[in-house]
């Protein structure tokens, strides 16, 4: 404690400022119990404070000595110094996921995460290039721009099962990341019991937690700063009449959507060719701006905003000459042999036949898949002929079963009359 009285000009006291040692300046006594005194801060400012005797407790006189010194170990300030550097190397090298990758990313896959991707805060995205694209890399180098700028820390990649380790190999080879591979296991080693809680990186396949909800109970307790799905059109939904139909898949989709800040789809075939079912699968990003069933005429989905999509034409190297050859799609003749021949007008005449007799079918719906199981058989037929020889072979083999069943029912059917009829006889 220190008393107004031994407050002297130039003495450096600690209390006055939060945090700081001031140096007086001046005082001036303001009867007994009062001490006016003007000091200046570390940074200069010259400021005045009536001081009274309540706050001796909280006054003292610095310590003698220098605020700061060089005596500490140097390749530990080094080391301090250079995490420092690298925390915000963003600010001066807007590419540092680029230059710190081991990966030779090219000009859409830049213009994908730092044009496309990043500027969207918080980004509720489609990434819907063609394969082949390199959308992982996009991937990655959108996760490490969001850890090295510290707007994430918490991020979940679901994958399909047979994709899961190819994600956790790349995101360390390429982007120097660890990401767990989740499991049973770590739900029984966690001691929270919420492994999806305790760690920050995680790898998850989609359809281990779609059909487990034990697991979703789990994930509908966590955050994420950012949640990436790969293979996204497998979270599909549809329109049976006016009632909408969600699949296991689309339901863990929007649990996954509530849980993020970031949320990042990534497909090669976003759209099915229903223009209903595109706009359910786009709901999974904004449920308010796609609800309702999609009406030709009355609504227009407009997603330049929330998907990029760019073909293999479209993509080119540094050079700007074409990153794939040319596609190019010829008819090519070709003459068949004597036995291909016979094969093709033999199952061509088959079709016909079959076509003629599921015509006569009074049920419309097994008529249409008649018709559709014989149109691929044709195809079956243009791609080999081991092909068009076992599809023949799992037909004759269920018309087999097929005509059994029957004989076996009309076996039944006639016991049972008989059965019947010697019952009413014996009555009689």
């Amino acid at each position: 404690m220190l008393k107004l009285e031994q407050i002297q000009k130039n003495a450096a006291i600690s209390g006055l400022e939060p945090g700081q040692v001031v140096r007086i300046v001046t005082t001036e006594l303001v009867g007994d119990n009062a001490l006016t005194v003007y000091y200046k801060t570390a940074d200069g400012k010259l400021l005045e404070r009536m001081l009274f005797r309540t706050d001796e407790a909280k006054l003292s006189l610095a310590e003698s000595g220098r605020p700061w010194a060089f005596d500490a170990p140097g390749e530990e300030f080094k080391l301090a110094a250079e995490a420092y550097r690298i925390n915000l190397a963003h600010l001066f090298d807007p590419m540092m996921a680029v230059h710190t990758s081991n990966v030779e990313p090219l000009p859409h896959q830049i213009t994908a995460v730092y044009e496309s991707m990043l500027p969207r805060q918080p980004l509720r995205y489609v990434l819907a290039d063609d394969p082949g694209a390199g959308k992982t890399i996009m991937a990655g180098l959108f996760i490490r721009e969001l850890l090295m700028r510290a707007d994430a820390k918490r991020v979940l990649i679901v994958a399909p099962g047979s994709l899961v380790e190819q994600w956790q190999d790349e995101m360390f080879e390429k982007f120097g990341l660890t990401f767990s591979l989740f499991s049973r296991e770590q739900v029984e080693q966690s001691r929270s019991g919420n492994p999806f809680d305790d760690i920050d990186l995680m790898v998850a396949r989609v359809d281990q937690l779609s059909r487990a909800e034990d697991l979703q109970e789990k994930l509908r307790l966590s955050h994420w700063d950012l949640v990436v799905v790969d293979e996204a059109h497998k979270l599909s939904a549809s329109y049976f009449g006016n009632k909408v139909t969600k699949t296991k898949r689309f339901q863990l989709g929007e649990l996954l959507g509530s849980i993020t800040r970031h949320f990042l789809l990534m497909t090669a075939t976003p759209h099915n060719g229903k223009e209903e079912d595109f706009q359910l699968f786009m709901s999974l990003l904004d449920a308010d701006r796609f609800y309702g069933k999609f009406r030709d005429g009355a609504h227009k989905v407009d997603v330049t905003d929330l998907m990029r999509r760019m073909v293999k034409e479209d993509l080119l190297k540094f050079d700007g000459t074409p990153l794939f050859p040319e596609r190019r799609a010829y008819t090519c003749n070709y003459k068949l042999s004597d036995l291909e021949a016979a094969l093709y007008a033999a199952v061509t005449d088959y079709v016909k036949t079959e076509f003629a007799r599921a015509d006569q079918l009074a049920d419309g719906g097994r008529k249409g898949t008649v018709g559709f199981a014989l149109t691929s058989l044709q195809r079956r037929l243009a791609s080999s002929p081991e092909a068009i020889y076992q599809s023949l072979k799992r037909r004759r083999n269920k018309l087999k079963r097929r005509v059994e069943e029957e004989k076996l029912g009309q076996r039944g059917r006639s016991l049972a009359e008989t059965l019947v009829g010697t019952g009413t006889n014996g009555a009689r």
